[in-house]
């Protein structure tokens, strides 16, 4: 019995080392946002050994990571897009199979800004990657955060992977810049490389300078009394907006297949801004005509109207469906926000933003001028 159980000890320590050299390994860049947060608790669950860049700042912003309960378990390297000396770092350390290249200034209205830095950093920092993957170990597969701004106001709806781009924004044109160079390093070297143009997604981790969480948080701060109004924008715009959970599954889905390609994420449906409102009101039991504002100062010198995409290619290569619909989806933000109001009155403490993000209306821009 005991020469018996020896064997099996000895079994096991080379199952676990086989299980060690088999497991694969990604890079996320951007990996303290949204969806590097949601897709680093994805890739952790198949498996992987999770490697993520984050930028040095004088204030760390790990709370999404700690919200997903994954902090403790990804592989942090320091790394800046504007940087190519760091980037090659990240991947020689992290020696990846695949890097999920999620880091951007990702904020429509502060490309506006930032315009230069936008397209420093969002469209050259792609090709930063791509060259740094090329040149070090071509055998990486390379995915592309795209988005819908890329279709602005052109005239296809719903817009599918063949419909003309249309910029309408600095933002929007150095993602476009991001998507064709993937495509021209794809053909031109044989790298492994794939846009997925995923048209907005949400969730509780979102930032709080997009829309739909300002909502969010702007209800729950109403409903415990610390708000009386919510400014808002352009409340016609219309959006496709899905779950951003569900939406990282998509991206691996894509790495996974036989030959790279570039794939719409999206719920097939859109509202408006004001659709969104109205609906995250109604959970709260109340009616958003008394606290919603107009404030011109929110609305952007161009602003795209319609974004609906049409994901039949996902579905058909790679079976993924969205299940969280925009009434959910909704719900499960604000029910978000009004929790975490409450328990940080009550005195808990969590890994969190709101309590120390700024009024939009303190923050001076051109746009946003007294």
């Amino acid at each position: 019995m005991i020469r018996f159980a020896a064997n099996l000890n000895i079994l096991s320590v080379v199952d676990f080392q086989l299980r060690v050299i088999t497991m694969k390994r990604a890079l996320i860049t951007g990996i303290t946002g949204q969806d590097g947060a949601y897709l680093a608790k994805f890739l952790l669950k198949k498996g992987y050994q999770v490697f993520g860049t984050f930028r040095r700042t004088s204030t760390p912003n790990f709370w999404r990571l700690q919200e997903v309960e994954v902090f403790d378990q990804v592989n942090l390297i320091p790394a800046d897009l504007i940087d190519s000396a760091s980037i090659a770092e990240a991947i020689t350390v992290a020696e990846p199979d695949e890097v999920y290249h999620l880091a951007a200034q990702s904020f429509v209205g502060a490309s506006f800004e930032q315009p230069i830095g936008t397209g420093n950093v969002t469209g050259l920092g792609v090709t930063r990657v791509l060259e740094v993957i090329r040149l070090i170990n071509k055998d990486i597969k390379f995915y592309q955060a795209s988005t819908s701004e890329l279709y602005g106001n052109g005239n296809a709806h719903p817009q599918r992977e063949e419909s003309s781009f249309m910029p309408q924004s600095p933002y929007s044109a150095a993602k476009l810049y991001g998507y064709w160079i993937t495509r021209i390093y794809r053909e031109a070297y044989d790298i492994f490389a794939c846009n997925g143009v995923l048209f907005n997604h949400e969730s509780p981790l979102r930032g709080l300078e997009f829309v739909t969480r300002k909502i969010s948080n702007g209800v729950a701060r109403i409903v415990i009394g610390m708000d009386k109004t919510l400014p808002l924008g352009n409340l016609k715009a219309r959006r496709d907006w899905g779950y951003a959970p569900e939406y990282v599954e998509s991206m691996w889905l894509m790495m996974q297949q036989d030959t790279p390609d570039d794939y719409v994420i999206a719920t097939n449906e859109a509202c408006t801004v004001q659709e969104f409102a109205e609906k995250a009101f109604e959970v709260a039991g109340l009616n958003w005509e008394k606290y919603v504002i107009v404030d011109k100062r929110f609305i952007r010198p161009l602003d795209v109207n319609y974004l609906q995409g049409d994901y039949s290619k996902a579905r058909e290569k790679l079976g993924w469906e969205p299940k969280v619909k925009f009434d959910r989806l909704v719900e499960i933000m604000v029910k978000a926000d009004i929790d975490r109001w409450n328990k940080w009155l009550h005195g808990e403490r969590f890994p969190w933003d709101a309590p120390h993000y700024p009024a939009e209306t303190r923050i001076l821009t051109r746009s946003l001028r007294m």
